[in-house]
């Protein structure tokens, strides 16, 4: 991110792009991605612009990575049956396209994911 712009999850924090979230508190907000992958697709975010990529959020603040993994351990048990998958994209040669941290859940109200898909079958 270049200095003074800011993310599309930065705005969905600030209230200036509508979102439907599922979770809101202090430190981590998480809604619906708008284009899923797999039944239950979910983004977990933590409200800071600081940390571009999981590989920054775990070196500088573990417990927020923490608490970003219980919150998406959380939101699988309401809305995937506690089954889930949990990725984090680092990098734009992996997929990362807004580098403000963030983890997708993936799951099914009643399973299914197979082995190898990436959910989206």
């Amino acid at each position: 991110m270049e200095t003074g712009e800011r993310s599309i999850f930065s705005r969905i924090i600030a209230g200036e792009i509508p979102a439907d979230v599922v979770f809101d508190s202090e430190r981590i907000i998480a809604f619906r991605d708008i284009a899923p992958k797999a039944p239950v697709h979910l983004l977990v975010v933590p409200k800071t612009e600081r940390y571009r990529d999981v590989v920054e959020l775990a070196a500088g603040d573990p417990d927020l990575l923490a608490e970003l993994v219980a919150t998406a351990k959380q939101l699988a048990d309401e809305h995937a049956d506690g089954d889930f998958r949990l990725i984090f994209n680092t990098g734009a040669g992996a997929g990362q396209t807004v580098f403000h941290v963030h983890a997708h859940i993936l799951g099914s109200p009643a399973g299914g994911l197979e082995e190898g898909s990436l959910g989206d079958e």
